[in-house]
């Protein structure tokens, strides 16, 4: 720990991890296709984890972050780290190797599932769900975490390990999933878990670690009066621990609030605030009592957006701030996890975007900036504030957006639609369905980048694309789908490809950012007013079209999940910025029409990315939200049937946004939670608040390896009938096919076909009268 005397320190809450050249991800695919030795994807990742804290303490850093690597997911990590393993994974522990059994985990296998996949809170990364029984035990397992803080020692480096809070892991994890055992509060564990805590700080202690991070986000979510009483008692237990390091308890993703002032109480001596998500005035600071004597983490510069900070306000609140806690760390608000890592490397976007922009390395270089100009005193280039880069306006966007009407947001009423698109698409009960891509060869990612590189000419690029998109129909045709897909083989992210080709967005070439395990997406940069020049999509669904007599859908992205899984301008309100995104959509949607496609699907599955984490600001959050879907897909007619995908959430107020959406299907991702999401449909239906058009809640996870059987599948389907009537109900799975195999996805989707028959055969039987 830095001492004040010598100044304001520095610091950040993490780094990415998967390697500046994704050098994990590619390890990560060759150990589990078998071209890797065990011992070498280890290798890398010590390497990762080494260079890692070497650079960070070069830069000036006064205090390193440690155990911030992961070779699939941190809160996997510690889980593990804590021995909070489920039952059903437990036979399988003594025969696997540790990391082989992490991966089993992690990855499941066609006869285990894997843990769930969730979002993690209002960012595009993705955790592995714990899962917790009532007679869970925990020990302690801090082998990994002891032997890099031993290597950074050795190197001179003390690290300050980064460690999910004990709450947190409990109220991200899962109950309720064992045959029997219904859900539970998670919190009765508490007391079971903290002396496993107390365990490893004093083992830290003993290596001689000065200071642990304990991150608590799910206090920047809003929690009961008992919940924070007993974060309150659970720290005041940890910080009169006999021996521990100092303990830094972080708030990420937004507002810490009541858990402020909770932690201020305690005898923690260092708390962390994202004052880059939520700046917290320096007069309602000093009201907090106690908090004067803490060091504060001032995290003002973000971890979730890539626009450099106004040094100079980031200054003068930093010295307002050191008035009220003189014992003051620079900091940013959140772990770069959600950056990419480097600007300098990106050679072709345009100066005046570039000179916006700050990823992970500059950002630490911003924070290590502040620290010294906040310790001596700003220079003659500090007082100077930077020009500001003001990007054209375009006169015709704003004006289109000021155009717009509720009636350009509203469609003709869905009984009408229905009776209309039945009459056009003379669909069976129960159609089966995919939700777009299929897998992608080497081959057809070979094309797209020489294409990119200018050594494949469009011609012969659109004929490789037209082969894939043939046989993906053909295999449609042989699974027996009721609705195909054209297979999206000419996308590399469901994003960045309409970004490309959509003006006001930015993209790059390695600002790779992790999403879950080995999988990484380059968010693109929304920096000015978006329009949309030409047809994106058309070219491809209209191909796919003339090869089949069945459906083919469109696919679209949503505006609101382009917003969410881009790095969005922040010089103007959100809500606008939405409304030219949803502009730039509507005419897709509209020349997709036009071209002859029957059903059009407008992905919106980040819809709840966005949601504000506290109950203030969600409902006009969800009222522009709703609105600008309902802006991208009110152009058409009664007879084109508009399909949306989008993650499911139990909260009321998010299923009658799902309603609102007004869209004629929704698919939703649900697999590993159909049982809760299917009784939370009947309940709302009963109280007639639920969904009324068509409902997919998918019936097996796309992302798992897993073949899941017929009767499995009839058994999903035949409750979700039971839910929404057989006359709603469709058959999918929970997202898009594109991570799969062949030898996978084509049994899974024959099964889900069969199921579907089942359904519909009893469907039919039951609604035929009898003969005479």
């Amino acid at each position: 720990m830095v001492n004040v005397s010598d100044g304001f320190g520095s610091s950040i809450l993490g780094y990415p991890r998967v390697g500046p050249h994704r050098e994990l991800k590619r390890a990560l695919e060759s150990y589990w296709h078998g071209t890797l030795e065990r011992e070498e994807l280890l290798a890398v990742g010590r390497e990762i984890q080494e260079s890692q804290y070497l650079e960070l303490a070069a830069t000036g850093l006064t205090q390193v972050p440690g155990n911030t690597f992961s070779f699939y997911d941190h809160v996997l990590d510690n889980a593990l780290l804590f021995g909070a393993v489920p039952k059903r994974f437990e036979p399988y522990r003594e025969d696997l190797h540790p990391l082989d059994f992490y991966f089993l985990m992690a990855r499941g296998r066609p006869d285990l599932p894997p843990l769930e996949l969730v979002r993690f809170f209002n960012t595009p990364y993705h955790y592995r769900q714990p899962e917790l029984d009532s007679d869970t035990e925990f020990s302690l397992h801090p082998e990994a975490l002891l032997d890099e803080f031993d290597r950074a020692k050795a190197a001179g480096i003390e690290l300050r390990p980064v460690i999910l809070g004990p709450l947190s892991l409990l109220l991200l994890s899962k109950t309720g999933h064992v045959p029997g055992e219904t859900e539970f509060d998670k919190l009765v564990l508490l007391d079971k878990l903290l002396p496993v805590y107390e365990e490893l700080l004093e083992a830290l202690a003993k290596r001689g670690a000065t200071c642990v991070q304990l991150d608590e986000p799910c206090f920047t979510s809003d929690r009961s009066p008992s919940t924070i009483e007993v974060f309150e008692q659970a720290y005041q237990r940890l910080s009169t621990a006999p021996l521990r390091p100092r303990l830094l308890v972080t708030g990420q993703y937004g507002d810490f609030g009541e858990a402020l002032e909770a932690l201020a109480r305690t005898k923690v001596e260092a708390i962390g605030l994202d004052l880059a998500n939520h700046r917290i005035r320096p007069d309602d600071l000093a009201k907090i009592p106690g908090i004067g004597r803490k060091r504060l983490y001032a995290g003002v510069i973000s971890g979730t957006n890539v626009w450099r900070a106004d040094r100079v306000m980031a200054l003068e609140y930093l010295n307002a701030l050191s008035q009220v806690c003189p014992d003051l760390v620079v900091s940013t608000g959140a772990t770069l996890l959600h950056v990419p890592y480097d600007l300098l490397v990106e050679y072709e976007l345009e100066e005046n975007v570039a000179d916006r922009l700050a990823f992970a390395k500059q950002k630490v270089l911003e924070v290590v900036s502040l620290a010294k100009a906040l310790t001596d005193g700003p220079n003659e280039k500090w007082r100077k504030r930077p020009t500001s880069v003001h990007f054209k306006q375009k006169h015709a966007v704003r004006q289109r957006v000021y155009n717009v009407t509720q009636k350009m947001r509203e469609r003709e009423p869905y009984e009408v639609r229905r009776v209309a698109q039945q009459a056009k698409l003379n669909l069976p009960l129960v159609p089966a369905t995919t939700l777009g891509s299929f897998p992608q060869t080497t081959a057809i990612r070979q094309a797209r980048y020489d294409l990119g590189q200018g050594k494949l000419s469009y011609e012969d690029y659109r004929k490789r694309i037209e082969a894939e998109i043939e046989a993906t129909i053909r295999l449609q045709e042989d699974i027996g789908l009721d609705v195909f897909v054209h297979g999206e083989h000419e996308r590399n992210d469901m994003i960045q490809y309409f970004a490309e080709q959509l003006d006001g967005f930015a993209t790059t070439h390695f600002g790779w950012v992790q999403v879950y395990g080995s999988r990484c997406v380059r968010p693109p940069v929304l920096y000015g007013d978006v329009s949309r020049p030409a047809a994106i999509s058309v070219e491809w669904a209209v191909y796919a079209q003339s090869l089949t007599d069945k459906p083919v859908k469109g696919m679209v992205t949503g505006p609101v999940t382009m917003l969410a899984r881009s790095f969005v301008r922040q010089d103007q309100p959100l809500f606008d910025t939405a409304d030219q995104v949803a502009l730039a959509i509507r005419d897709e949607v509209v020349d997709l029409e036009k071209a002859g496609i029957a059903i059009i699907q407008v992905d919106e599955p980040s819809i709840r990315e966005l949601l504000p984490l506290r109950v203030k600001g969600r409902a006009e959050y969800l009222r522009w939200a709703v609105g600008a879907f309902r802006l991208a897909t009110s152009g058409v007619r009664a007879e084109t049937q508009i399909h949306t995908h989008i993650g499911y959430s139990s909260r009321g107020d998010v299923v009658q946004a799902i309603e609102e959406l007004d869209a004629d299907v929704t698919a939703i991702v649900a697999t590993r939670s159909i049982e809760w999401v299917l009784k939370s449909l009947q309940e709302d239906n009963a109280e007639g608040r639920g969904l009324t058009h068509g409902v997919g809640p998918g019936v097996y996870e796309s992302r798992s390896a897993r073949i899941p059987d017929i009767d499995e599948l009839d058994e999903a389907l035949t409750a979700a009938a039971a839910a929404i009537t057989p006359e709603r109900l469709w058959a999918n799975p929970d997202g898009g096919l594109k991570t799969r195999h062949h030898w996978q996805l084509d049994p899974s989707l024959r099964n889900m076909v069969a199921a579907a028959r089942r359904v519909r055969r009893r469907a039919e039987a039951a609604r035929t009268p009898p003969e005479g």
